[in-house]
């Protein structure tokens, strides 16, 4: 069956490293692979534009270095589209909307991280941050409300749009997945000399280190413990991260953003990955750790209370509780040889193959 071409509208893609960029640019390979064409509108920036890929002007975000506010601009060489799908509530999001409501397609929306989240961002105090985080959220179900789908990539986040946010719009789960051809065990030797990493146990995280994802929580969790930290990402908490990793004595590498090219050695080299976020809309970088056989422990909250399968794949804590999360590590160290097993025999089920499966499914059932 042929399948739709679709615009893909999305405020973050390459060079940016995050959760979004990586999932629109995933499916779009596998779109691509099975003989669909999926172009992406995005803010322009330092990415080359390869074929069906739109950069459109932008702006410096004032409020978060290094993002980039795309002008609401839809390419005329994405007019031949069948499905809209956009990535995002804001700028190009509402571009992709225009593009819909001129030529009557359907409208898919991804739901990938909770506006109200970057209240923080935009508010220097408490006060204003709630009425900043109170017009997101109007805003969000407002945009929702518009679209024929809403997608969601956890059976919580469902929940929360369909009982927080509020919109009207139906909400299907769909799942990120990931890329279990590129994330695999590997060795990791190479890596650790690379990166200037000692022997022994190590317990890392990557991903933006912004400060809702609570990321002291590992360095206070593992204090005493005799165990390496190891961060890849950055982002505006990562300062703080790194003082707080001094002042508790903690051994503690900061690598900055590693080439995605390294990811599966990073994740196979971790005795275990640490999630304190209690705000993830699913958790992409646990799968990615659990698809090269390493064990998560985290938090149960939002997403992390189902991507982690308690005694499976790893363990998870109450939010906001070190002590609890410095104990789920210990437990998570103690138990890693089984459940790293455990992780690598359930590859086949987080992938992204069965995640693209099920969005043409939604596609289908929209055309």
């Amino acid at each position: 069956m042929e399948l739709p071409t679709v615009a893909a509208f999305t405020d973050t893609y390459l060079p940016t490293h995050n959760g979004v960029t990586y999932t629109v640019q995933t499916w779009r390979d596998r779109w691509h692979r099975r003989g669909g064409r999926m172009d992406v509108v995005y803010p322009d920036g330092d990415h080359e534009a390869g074929e069906g890929e739109y950069p459109v002007s932008s702006l410096p975000f004032p409020f978060y270095e290094g993002f980039r506010v795309g002008v609401p601009g839809v390419p005329e060489a994405v007019d031949n589209a069948e499905v809209v799908h956009a990535h995002s509530p804001f700028s190009l999001g509402l571009a992709g909307m225009r593009l819909a409501r001129k030529h009557d397609l359907p409208m898919v929306a991804s739901y990938h991280t909770p506006t109200s989240e970057y209240a923080e961002y935009l508010a220097f105090t408490r006060p204003i941050e709630r009425a900043v985080e109170r017009s997101a959220e109007e805003y969000e179900r407002r945009f929702l409300d518009r679209t024929d789908v809403v997608v969601a990539p956890s059976e919580r986040t469902a929940e929360h749009v369909r009982d927080t946010v509020g919109t009207a719009t139906s909400v299907e789960v769909v799942s990120n997945g990931v890329d279990i051809d590129f994330f695999r065990p590997v060795e990791t030797e190479r890596f650790r000399r690379r990166h200037d990493i000692p022997e022994g146990t190590l317990v890392g995280y990557t991903g933006r280190h912004g400060y809702e994802k609570n990321l002291e929580a590992i360095v206070e969790a593992t204090e005493g413990l005799d165990v390496t930290l190891v961060f890849s990402g950055d982002g505006p908490a990562r300062g703080d991260l790194e003082r707080a990793a001094d002042e508790a004595d903690v051994d503690a590498h900061f690598l900055g953003w590693v080439d995605r090219e390294e990811l599966p050695s990073f994740y196979s080299a971790l005795d275990v990955f640490a999630f304190p976020s209690p705000v993830e809309t699913q958790g992409i970088a646990a799968l990615e750790a659990n698809a090269c056989g390493t064990p998560v422990a985290g938090v149960a909250s939002a997403a992390l209370a189902d991507t982690i399968d308690q005694g499976e794949t790893g363990y998870k804590a109450p939010p906001n509780d070190v002590s609890a999360f410095r104990d789920v590590i210990e437990r998570t160290l103690a138990e890693r040889d089984r459940l790293g097993e455990e992780c690598l025999a359930r590859r086949e089920s987080i992938s992204v193959e069965r995640s693209v499966d099920r969005l043409s499914g939604v596609y289908d059932q929209l055309l």
